[in-house]
């Protein structure tokens, strides 16, 4: 990530500046790009060539063979050589979204970058523009301001710590880096939330924290080194606030069909044993037994591969229907093969996943967010619960 040079400002006071850092955000990767124009007039920009799109005007960037195609008011124009287009505002950006895609608005330019197999869409941003969209995708926009400024706060760090001069993007618009759904996700109290932390990010001595979060932990974070490469001295277990989260606690039903998919190289699971778990009881390693024999995964593994809410969980078995049944009566001799009575194979059994909290439990939890926030608690106090011995300061471009 690039340097930044902190303003001297106490703890708390706002870090203006005169060019606010700007985002590279992937949005969406696909073989076909539905565009328009929102408010005001656009400027495709292909190479040297630039065509003008006017507000409301519609248009569409596709991959045929190779090739990129525009197909704008009912014609088709092949642009065989570009492998880069700009969709940016004609003018001074407008208060709202400024391009349209996938009948998503969104602020800032499109950089379209073409690949062999794709599109890849790659909103320019400036950061504080981009936030309020961030805290309303993660957050519901109705929760307390302590919890969105936090949100804010976590988000902002998390982005600068993301910026990558090298790569194509910064950060993917989905839960692999943090929720960005465009200006459909603003409402006035997540830009309140926003403007009122201007510029302030988490530091740990000179550098950007880590500032990680997820949606609720279960009743405890986890320790960065438990599930991570490396312990950061400020991602450490603390007690949960999530009480309140409708994912605190949880249960989860796994069919045959889902366990034969997720571990077909021993033909499903008919019983998974944790064998060790981290301090705050999420699972570090587990064995899976099938009717092929048995694997041991990782606790992050098993999440993917059965697409659970968290690592803090353990599995029962769920009884077979047949089980309840009373024993077969034994057949005739005539209805016997070679004097032995058929057997009845029963099904794999399915299991239940019963757990706790939503996400990989490190750094802040939002619904932990929100608790301490209902008892009062402000969005730096929230902040330095779950990043402990971080500091709130301004940023400031070099």
């Amino acid at each position: 990530m690039a340097t930044l040079m902190l303003a001297a400002a106490v703890p708390g006071a706002l870090g203006m500046q005169s060019m606010e850092p700007q985002m590279r955000v992937l949005i969406l990767e696909a073989e076909s790009l539905p565009l328009a124009a929102q408010q005001q007039p656009l400027v495709l920009r292909i190479g040297g060539q630039r065509l003008a799109l006017a507000a409301g005007e519609e248009v569409v960037l596709r991959l045929a063979e190779g090739e990129l195609v525009l197909e704008r008011g009912g014609g088709v124009e092949r642009l065989q050589a570009a492998r880069e287009i700009w969709l940016e505002p004609a003018s001074r950006p407008a208060e709202g979204a400024d391009f349209q895609l996938k009948q998503r608005g969104y602020r800032g330019r499109l950089q379209v970058l073409v690949g062999g197999s794709g599109l890849r869409a790659i909103n320019h941003v400036g950061l504080e523009s981009y936030l309020p969209s961030v805290v309303g995708s993660e957050m519901p926009a109705s929760w307390p301001q302590a919890a969105l400024r936090a949100q804010a706060v976590a988000a902002r760090t998390y982005a600068l710590r993301q910026r990558k001069p090298a790569d194509p993007f910064d950060l993917s618009a989905t839960v692999s880096s943090q929720v960005y759904k465009g200006v459909d996700a603003e409402t006035p109290s997540t830009r309140e939330a926003v403007l009122s932390t201007r510029g302030q990010v988490l530091m740990y001595g000179s550098t950007l924290a880590n500032a990680v979060f997820h949606s609720s932990s279960g009743g405890a974070t986890e320790n960065s080194g438990d599930l991570w490469s490396q312990q950061l001295p400020y991602l450490v277990s603390v007690p949960d606030f999530d009480q309140a989260s409708p994912v605190q606690a949880w249960q989860q039903r796994l069919e045959p069909e889902q366990l034969q998919q997720a571990f077909a190289e021993i033909g499903g699971a008919q019983r998974i044993d944790v064998l060790s778990t981290t301090s705050t009881g999420r699972v570090s390693q587990a064995r899976v037994s099938g009717p092929s024999g048995t694997l041991v995964v990782s606790g992050a593994q098993l999440r993917s591969r059965l697409g659970l809410r968290s690592t803090m969980v353990r599995f029962e078995l769920v009884a077979s229907e047949l089980a309840v049944l009373p024993p077969l009566p034994l057949l005739p001799e005539q209805y016997q093969v070679g004097g032995v009575q058929p057997q009845v194979q029963l099904p794999l059994p399915s299991l239940l996943a019963v757990g706790r909290g939503y996400g990989h439990g490190v750094g802040m939890s939002q619904w932990g967010a929100l608790g301490l926030a209902q008892r009062g608690q402000s969005y730096d106090q929230i902040l330095r619960h779950y990043y402990r011995g971080t500091e709130l300061r301004p940023y400031a471009s070099p």
